[in-house]
């Protein structure tokens, strides 16, 4: 009996596919490294802007005609804006690679190892890049690897769990977004003041590297075991129409908007918030902020992640559209405590930025759950590809940059900026309201009864 063939069977006799919370823990190993790399960036932004545009630095010819163009437009130093490029480079090439993962049918763990390893070597090339346009190069190199592992890892997390369980488990995989961006911040900020910001990105390599041998050898679960017409589901030939149905799917294309408006307030925050702490309010030391703001996440992120998942569980049985509820809900309580965060005084604003970051983590959980309830196996993993290229295309693609280009335009406030971004906020807590009435219906079609 070959290995495909087996956990056909499952879904009779047991309630997990074989060796599931192992592959998890290894999943989630694996997305806490992913956001490591991604925030590294962000730990140590001033140090960058002093490497690549101090005053006895010659940026090149390109960058040069970037910084031209760009000082053109807003009228004054947009070196604010050329650092949130950096941060745009690697979430574009992210969104438009992923829908091409998303197709793939190769072994999904062999997709999860090449794409780690492709984005643990590029971020140790970062280290070495000796001018902006080679550090915006080896950024682009990330988000193509992080591209491959995106799409594919929320699907086997779904093959593997039943419906009852799936939101849990989801919920423990998206930890890593807290965790994995706190250390990002802590990591990142602690070696680039001891040995520099070149060795932060030098140590990511090797324990990258472990993970994806591991991934390698996982057993494959079948797509679609624990949803509707079994294994089988998962094998259906798809055509057009089914991609298209996607475009239909109310409870999808509501949540992905949400998401998108969620995105694009993590992402400007993520990048922005350590540098705004530090130099526009004049808090401490980059070091010192980026360890307060590291703890923040790890806290709000993992109590947030977990509360959110268990509430949305826990009132799934009298609300059947508890998952964009509790999401809706959250974001929406958390944004006048982001507001505060920008006026309050020290140490007061960073109780206010716990609570923002703990509405904004709520609904990791439920949204991905979502995703993964409401549309069929055979077109999951594209789906979730479509989902990473909207809500990143609308979301942290451009807030780094949109956050940068406000600050440089109005004289370097970025209160102003932050305070556009709390309005995407409001939008992103409506469109999950708007969605909680549909949500039944759309699961039912594809994973069974809420």
């Amino acid at each position: 009996m070959s290995q495909q063939d087996s956990p056909d069977k499952v879904s009779a006799a047991q309630t997990r596919f074989p060796g599931a919370m192992p592959a998890l823990i290894l999943l989630l190993s694996i997305n806490i490294f992913n956001y490591v790399d991604r925030q590294i960036l962000s730990a140590v932004v001033p140090m960058l802007r002093t490497e690549f545009f101090g005053p006895d630095k010659d940026p090149g010819p390109f960058v040069k005609w970037l910084l031209g163009g760009l000082e053109g437009i807003l009228g004054s130093n947009p070196e604010n804006a050329m650092i949130g490029l950096l941060a745009m480079a690697f979430m574009v090439t992210y969104m438009l690679a992923a829908p091409i993962f998303g197709l793939l049918s190769l072994k999904r763990w062999w997709i999860v190892a090449g794409g780690v390893a492709v984005w643990s070597l590029a971020s140790g090339a970062s280290g070495l890049a000796t001018t902006f346009g080679g550090l915006l190069l080896t950024r682009c190199l990330v988000g193509i690897g992080e591209a491959a592992y995106g799409p594919v890892a929320p699907t086997m997390i779904a093959d593997m769990f039943p419906l009852k369980e799936r939101g849990k488990m989801l919920s423990w995989f998206y930890l890593a977004i807290p965790v994995g961006s706190a250390l990002g911040f802590i990591f990142g900020g602690a070696i680039a003041a001891w040995l520099g910001w070149r060795w932060a990105f030098y140590l990511v390599v090797p324990p990258g590297l472990v993970l994806a041998a591991f991934a390698i050898w996982k057993k494959e679960p079948p797509r679609g075991l624990f949803d509707k017409g079994g294994a089988e589901s998962g094998k259906k030939k798809l055509t057009r129409k089914d991609y298209a149905s996607l475009a239909h799917n109310r409870s999808y294309v509501l949540n992905t908007l949400g998401m998108a408006a969620m995105t694009f307030a993590i992402g400007g925050m993520a990048f922005w918030m350590p540098s705004y702490i530090h130099e526009f309010r004049g808090v401490g030391t980059l070091a010192g902020v980026n360890l307060i703001f590291g703890v923040i996440l790890v806290l709000s992120g993992l109590s947030a992640t977990i509360a959110g998942a268990y509430l949305a569980d826990k009132l799934r049985a009298r609300f059947k559209g508890s998952y964009f509820t509790v999401s809706g809900l959250a974001i929406l309580v958390g944004l006048p405590f982001f507001i505060g965060a920008l006026y309050l005084p020290f140490p007061l604003a960073w109780g206010c930025i716990f609570v923002s970051c703990f509405c904004l983590f709520f609904n990791t959980g439920p949204t991905n759950t979502i995703l993964a309830n409401v549309t069929h196996p055979s077109i999951r993993a594209s789906a979730y590809a479509l989902n990473i290229l909207v809500i990143h295309l609308l979301g942290d693609v451009i807030s780094p940059l949109v956050i940068g280009v406000m600050t440089d335009a109005f004289d370097k406030n970025m209160n102003i900026a932050f305070l556009g971004m709390s309005g995407v906020m409001a939008v992103g807590g409506l469109l999950w309201l708007w969605g909680a009435k549909y949500l039944a219906d759309d699961t039912a079609k594809i994973s069974g009864p809420v």
